[in-house]
C-alpha cells in the first residue's frame, strides 16, 4: 500500500498549483488533485499544474460536489445537458493531467424524507457519465458520503448491478459520520476500490490527522488487502485538523509505517 496526499488537504492555506512542492518534501509522490471552482475545470488550469507538477503523480481528480454533480440526476434535460458539459470539462482536465480516476460525490440528501431510490433510473445517468469518463481514459468512482445518496453498502449493492463499469472510492471518515462500520462498505464495494481517502477520528466522531485519533489503520490495510486493494490510499484531511506542515509529514510517516506492517 502506497500513500498519497489529495490537494484538498491543503485547501484554504495553499492554493493548488503550490501544493506539489510541499507534497513532495512531505515525502509523497502521488496525488488526487481537488478541484475547487469552475476556472480550475479548464484546460488552461490543467496546463498549469502540468507545468507545476514535475515527477509528482496525479493519480485522481475530485471537484466540488455541489457545482454541478447533483444535477446530472436532475429531471430537466436542459439542466442535466449543462451537468454534462461541466463533467466533461473536469475529466478533460483530466486526462491532460495523466488522471486515471475521476473521484464522485454524486446527488445529495438535500430533505428529511425517506428517499425512494429508482435505480435503474439513477443507473443511466450514472452509466452516461461513465461514457464521458471512459472517452478521456478515466474510470468514475463512486465515493460513500453520509450526506449523499451513496450513504449505505446497500445503495452502491444495488446501483452495482446496473452499472457494472462502476468504480469506487472508500471514505473511512464519511462511513463513520453514516454510523457505519467501514468495513461493510469494503465487503460491498470489493474489486470495485480504486481509490481510499484516510482521516483519523474518536470514537466520538471528532476529526483528526491520520495517527492521533483512534483508527487502527494497519486494520484498516489488511482488511483492504483481503478483499484485493493493495495499491494507493489517500490522506484528505480538512486544513483546519493540523497548524503545521510538519503534523501533516508526520501523519503521512505514521500511514507509511502502517501500510507497511500490513
Amino acid at each position: 500500500m502506497k500513500i498519497g496526499i489529495s490537494t484538498a488537504s491543503l485547501f484554504g492555506k495553499y492554493f493548488t498549483e503550490d501544493t506539489f512542492d510541499i507534497i513532495r518534501d512531505i515525502g509523497a509522490n502521488s496525488v488526487e488533485v481537488f478541484f475547487a471552482t469552475f476556472s480550475e475545470y479548464e484546460e488552461d488550469f490543467a496546463k498549469l499544474l502540468l507545468d507545476k507538477k514535475g515527477d509528482i503523480n496525479i493519480r485522481s481528480i475530485h471537484a466540488l460536489t455541489n457545482q454541478f454533480e447533483p444535477e446530472i440526476f436532475n429531471i430537466s434535460p436542459r439542466t442535466r445537458n449543462d451537468a454534462f458539459k461541466v463533467a466533461t470539462r473536469v475529466v478533460t482536465s483530466g486526462e491532460i493531467l495523466g488522471a486515471k480516476y475521476y473521484t464522485f460525490h454524486g446527488a445529495t440528501l438535500l430533505k428529511k424524507i425517506k428517499y425512494v431510490f429508482d435505480y435503474p433510473k439513477l443507473a443511466e445517468r450514472v452509466n452516461a457519465l461513465i461514457d464521458v469518463c471512459e472517452e478521456h481514459h478515466i474510470e468514475l468512482c463512486y465515493e460513500n458520503v453520509h450526506w449523499a445518496y451513496f450513504s449505505t453498502p446497500e445503495y452502491f449493492k444495488n446501483l452495482k448491478s446496473y452499472c457494472p463499469r462502476l468504480r469506487t472510492c472508500l471514505d473511512i471518515k464519511q462511513a463513520k459520520q453514516s454510523k457505519i462500520d467501514y468495513i461493510e462498505f469494503i465487503k460491498v464495494m470489493g474489486d470495485s476500490i480504486r481509490n481510499v481517502h484516510l482521516c483519523d477520528y474518536f470514537d466520538d466522531g471528532t476529526l483528526a490527522l491520520p495517527g492521533k485519533g483512534s483508527v487502527d489503520f494497519v486494520e484498516l490495510f489488511r482488511a483492504l488487502k483481503d478483499y484485493g486493494y493493495d495499491d494507493t490510499a489517500m490522506i484528505e484531511v480538512y486544513s483546519r485538523d493540523y497548524k503545521d506542515l510538519s503534523e501533516l509529514k508526520h501523519s503521512f510517516d505514521f500511514l507509511q509505517e502502517c501500510a507497511d506492517k500490513a
